[in-house]
């Protein structure tokens, strides 16, 4: 004999709405079609940098990355800080200004939008940046371009005053002790040195747009100071810039033994990204991180090892540190990082 059930008016009302909560619930849960992941412009090494993720993470995951070219890093970090744009490629020396905020200065200056909200996803390949002159140029050093045109202010790419900066404070040198060339951007100095407005510039190395001023006019890159003197200084100045000396035909325009400034590149995020989305980004890159020096030479040093370290500028998204635990990577020294850089924004 069949036992019969009781279908009281509350069971059904339960039933009903565990049903009209099961479609929510999954639709959570949903991955998205695409997300966007933010870079400088079209000729830097960010837009390549971008475009290689975001070509292995739209091969390898359930969703398309998208790059969305800005004029400068610092453009998009309050969009990336409200979670408007899901991923960003920026400089640990950048993040560690807009994550602190107005109260954490370097060269007595901070004039980043405090972005407290932005996480990070993996810490990737080192950037070499170097001062860039025309081929012909009678300059052999840092310590030659007292006096001369240098371009300067970057009011678009924050991050490119700091980098003149250090590599003026790595000779010895101060934005007064040369002529300074307003641009807004990147772009735009290696414009005004090609042009004839300037007389040196800077510029990340392996750039498209160095292949471009070096085609149009002829360019080389020039030395900053890599003595233990000039790379105490550089330190000193920007904290996470370190000398490092390229022999001659290491990189694009590097026609001697030429020594740059080398700080962290960083794959960001904000603290609301869906855990799904973070992870699965990561998995794409980490299961196809071996695609990736082929696209630029940059992601020579982009390698699973370095994607965690107790010295990053900003602290992780909780997906992440799962993602990285999960292979081994998390230690207790991390957890006591990570608390530190959580407790700058309680």
């Amino acid at each position: 004999m069949r036992r019969k059930l009781n279908w009281s008016p509350r069971l059904i009302s339960i039933l009903l709405g565990l049903a009209l909560l099961a479609p929510l619930s999954a639709g959570a849960q949903q991955l998205p079609r695409s997300v966007t992941v933010a870079a400088n412009p079209p000729g830097t090494v960010f837009y390549a940098l971008a475009s290689g993720i975001g070509k292995v993470v739209s091969e390898g995951a359930s969703f398309q990355m998208v790059v969305q070219p800005y004029t400068g890093t610092s453009t998009f970090l309050p969009l990336l800080n409200t979670g408007e744009i899901d991923f960003g490629i920026n400089n640990a020396v950048d993040m560690a200004l807009t994550y602190r905020g107005p109260n954490f200065k370097i060269g007595g200056r901070n004039p980043f939008l405090h972005a407290p909200n932005t996480r990070l996803a993996m810490r990737g390949a080192p950037l070499i940046i170097s001062m860039l002159v025309k081929k012909d140029s009678p300059f052999k050093s840092v310590h030659d371009i007292k006096g001369k045109r240098v371009t300067g202010e970057y009011p678009a790419q924050l991050a490119v005053w700091y980098n003149m900066y250090g590599a003026l404070a790595a000779g010895g040198l101060t934005w007064s002790d040369v002529k300074v060339i307003p641009v807004p951007a990147v772009n735009d100095g290696v414009d005004a040195l090609v042009q004839g407005r300037a007389d040196a510039t800077i510029m990340a190395v392996n750039a498209a747009k160095v292949r471009e001023a070096d085609a149009a006019v002829g360019v080389r890159h020039l030395s900053t100071d890599c003595s233990s003197e000039g790379d105490a200084r550089l330190r000193k100045a920007v904290p996470g810039y370190y000398a490092r000396l390229i022999k001659a035909g290491g990189a694009l325009a590097m026609v001697a033994d030429t020594c740059t400034i080398a700080y962290d590149i960083y794959l960001t995020t904000h603290k609301a990204a869906q855990d799904r989305v973070v992870s699965s980004a990561l998995k794409a890159i980490w299961d196809n991180v071996e695609k990736l020096p082929p696209i630029h030479p940059t992601f020579r040093e982009w390698t699973r090892e370095r994607a965690v370290d107790p010295d990053v500028t900003m602290p992780y998204h909780p997906a992440a540190i799962q993602f990285y635990k999960e292979r081994g990577l998390w230690s207790a020294k991390m957890d006591e990082a990570q608390k530190k850089l959580l407790a700058l924004n309680p």
